[in-house]
Parts: structure tokens; C-alpha cells; sequence
């Protein structure tokens, strides 16, 4: 009989609360999370590594071929328009759109190729046994770009795209649409079995101070790393011994800077609704579309799951992400003590939901590159597109910004006092 793998135990600060933690030794499959808040702080999965390297080696094919071959392409009146994986980044370039053509090339295209080379890069050596020069550096990178590379949010953009352009003309799907979908799959997988921790324990030796002396002494989290950081006497930002990134006792000026982005999104959130989108002009005559004018078309369409999910994505989320984070912030500067387990959830709803809302984004893009048809049909963006767009960023950089430990920090049980987790 298999003796089931064991990972030692170790001492941790949860990154939503800032509790030291013990973390027990794990078998197989077995995962902890913080006795306060209730956070994940690491599972132990079997050939973790060696299961992500297959993973990344399949998707970089794929990344090719679905970026070779044609990804769809649009038939009306006897004309067709074919259309490549980048041509939607290309006809936002040529049309003058430059913020949001450099925005879907990096979420679509540059996010997901460099977090595929930076995991081959890292992992394929640790699996021989070997460490990769500028490894730490390389895989902070990786874990970085993990919200930005948007596989499964521009697939459900073509969903969308496709379902608006059928009953107008015939569509034809291309092999690198097919290659596109099976290279998310492979992305997703390679998330589900990456455990950041194996990663960073073959990378460089944990510099976490031993239990006993983790009571005397302030301590912080890497942000990257998660590694326990002994500070100075001053609680100055100071450098990880293990990945090299900027060690903080709190995110600097956390409040100050997520009410600035929350502002300048709420301010931006307005022009993003009021001017259209798109415009649809056929046989010379131009329809713009709002986000919520295009909802209602889909419902008047009769196509109600994916009205209310485009309505959900793009109108709704945004608007409780502006309220949730202002909610937070207040909370925090009222030093409000109820319900913070509930408040540090409402966080990582806020944290997780926000890059859905560039379906509408991406649908723009892919409606954009396949209607040119000149006096036939053509599309064109709107400048409330810009707006929409520069409202999702906003919103998720503001979410990075938000330190929820703040709302643990008058709860009692500093770093020092260690549970198990």
C-alpha cells in the first residue's frame, strides 16, 4: 500500500486577515484554511508541478494553431469577411481606438502567451531538479498576470458575438476557435493544479522564522510569495529573502488610493453608459447601442439567459463593485467591528467577479473585425466603449489595492499568536 504524500507543517499570516497560522502537515488532496476568516491558505496536490508542465506544454500548441488559422468568418449578400484571433485588435487600431485595441491584445493574446512561457520557463527545470535563473522574479510574474489573462471571459464574448450575428448572416466557425476553447480548458486546468507553494518551496528555501520565535517579533506577509518576513524595528518596507518583492506590513496608503480608483471609476461609469458602445450601420443607415440598449435588443430578441447575463456582467457588476468597495472602505475608516468574516467575503466576491464585465468588451472586438462589409453592414465603436472599458480596469486594479487585513486589524490576535489552520 501507497503511503499517502505529507507536506510539513509551516507558519503563514492569511492574506485577508493577517492571522498567524499554523499550517498542519497535509496528505494528498487535503487543503487549510484560516480558523478566523475562513481563507484558503494551501492545499497539497499530487504532482502538482509535473501535472502544470503538461498542462502549459498542450496549451502553448494550441496558442499557436488557434492563432494561425481562421477563427471565424461572416457570409452576407454574397460577401464574406474572415476574420484571425487578432484581427478585432486590429480594427480597433485602424479605427482609432488605440486604449482598447492594446487592452484586448494584452488580456487576449499577451497575458495568456507570457503566463504560459513564464510557468514552461519556471516549471520545466524545477522538474529536472534544476533552478531557473531569475525563476522567483519569473513566476511573481506569472501569478501577477493570472487575473488578466481572459480565455474564459473572451470565449463568452464570441458566445455572445455569435448569437447577435446569426440571424443576420451565416457564420462559419474556424479551427482556431475550436484550438481557442480547448486552450482554455487547459489554462483552467493548469490553475486547478497548481499549488503556488510547491513552486516557491523548490524555488528558494521558506525564510519563515521558527514558531518560537515568531512571538517576539513583527512579522509581514510577502505579497508574492506568502512568505513570513521577519521586519525591522521600524516596520519599514523591506525586500523577501526568498522572491525579492517589496515586503509591507499593509498595502502603503490602501485606503487612500482604492477611494481614488473608486472615484475615478464611479466618474468614468457614466459616460460608459450614456454613450453608445457600437454603431450598426447597414445599407448606409447607423443604429448606435448603449450597453443597456443592446440588453434590451436581446430581450426583445426573445433571448432572455443571455440578456440578463450580458445586463448581470456589464451593468450590474460594475455598479456593485463601486458600491462593495465603498462599503468596505467606509467600514474601514468607521473601525466598524461587526461581521468582518462577512465583509472579508463580500471582498473576495468583489475581487473575483470584476473581469466578467469585459464580455461586452470583447464582443465589441469580435463584431468589429467580422462586419466590414462597406455600405453593406459595418460596425463601428462608440466612445462610451473606451469608457466601459477604462471602468473594468479601474475596478480591478482597485480591488488589488484594498487591504481587507484592515478590516481584522482592531479584532485582537495579531501575528504572534499562532492557530492551526
Amino acid at each position: 500500500m501507497a503511503v499517502p504524500a505529507v507536506r510539513s507543517s509551516s507558519l503563514c499570516l492569511c492574506p485577508d486577515c493577517g492571522r498567524l497560522v499554523r499550517v498542519p502537515s497535509l496528505t494528498s488532496g487535503a487543503s487549510a484554511r484560516c480558523p478566523r476568516c475562513d481563507a484558503f491558505l494551501s492545499r497539497h496536490r499530487g504532482n502538482s508541478i509535473e501535472r502544470t508542465l503538461s498542462y502549459a506544454a498542450a496549451a502553448l500548441i494550441l496558442f499557436v494553431v488557434a492563432n494561425s488559422f481562421p477563427f471565424m468568418t461572416f457570409s452576407m449578400e454574397g460577401r464574406r469577411q474572415e476574420s484571425i484571433l487578432v484581427s478585432g485588435v486590429l480594427s480597433l487600431f485602424n479605427q482609432d481606438m488605440l486604449f482598447l485595441s492594446v487592452l484586448v491584445l494584452f488580456t487576449m493574446i499577451v497575458a495568456p502567451l507570457l503566463k504560459i512561457a513564464g510557468l514552461l520557463y519556471v516549471l520545466a527545470p524545477l522538474q529536472a531538479g534544476r533552478r531557473p535563473p531569475g525563476g522567483a522574479w519569473v513566476f511573481r510574474a506569472v501569478e501577477r498576470l493570472r487575473p488578466w489573462a481572459m480565455t474564459e471571459v473572451y470565449l463568452l464574448g464570441v458566445f455572445v458575438a455569435y448569437v447577435k450575428l446569426r440571424d443576420l448572416a451565416t457564420l462559419e466557425l474556424g479551427v482556431a476557435l475550436f484550438s481557442f476553447a480547448a486552450l482554455m480548458v487547459l489554462l483552467i486546468a493548469s490553475d486547478a493544479a497548481l499549488e503556488p507553494k510547491d513552486v516557491w518551496d523548490r524555488l528558494a528555501p521558506n525564510p519563515s522564522p521558527a514558531p518560537d520565535k515568531a512571538r517576539s517579533q513583527p512579522l509581514a506577509s510577502c505579497h508574492a510569495c506568502q512568505a513570513v518576513v521577519p521586519m525591522d524595528g521600524a516596520h519599514r518596507h523591506q525586500a523577501c529573502p526568498r522572491c525579492g518583492a517589496s515586503v509591507h506590513r499593509r498595502k502603503p496608503e490602501s485606503v487612500a488610493r482604492t477611494w481614488a480608483l473608486v472615484l475615478t471609476a464611479a466618474i468614468l461609469y457614466i459616460p460608459a453608459n450614456i454613450y453608445p458602445v457600437m454603431t450598426v450601420i447597414s445599407f448606409g443607415r447607423g443604429e448606435p447601442d448603449t450597453i443597456l440598449s443592446g440588453v434590451v435588443t436581446l430581450f426583445q430578441a426573445g433571448m432572455w439567459p443571455l440578456g440578463l447575463l450580458v445586463f448581470f456582467a456589464s451593468i450590474t457588476v460594475p455598479m456593485l463593485k463601486l458600491i462593495s468597495l465603498a462599503f468596505l472602505l467606509i467600514s474601514v475608516q468607521m473601525r466598524w467591528q461587526w461581521r468582518r468574516r462577512e465583509r472579508t467575503k463580500l471582498y473576495r466576491i468583489v475581487e473575483g467577479v470584476g473581469r466578467w464585465s469585459m464580455i461586452d468588451v470583447f464582443m465589441i472586438s469580435i463584431l468589429v473585425a467580422l462586419v466590414k462589409l462597406g455600405s453593406i453592414a459595418t460596425i463601428e465603436p462608440g466612445i462610451g466603449a473606451n469608457a466601459f472599458a477604462a471602468v473594468v480596469v479601474v475596478t480591478m486594479i482597485a480591488a488589488e489595492t484594498f487591504d481587507p487585513r484592515l478590516i481584522w486589524d482592531r479584532a485582537g490576535g495579531a501575528a504572534g499568536e499562532a492557530d492551526d489552520g
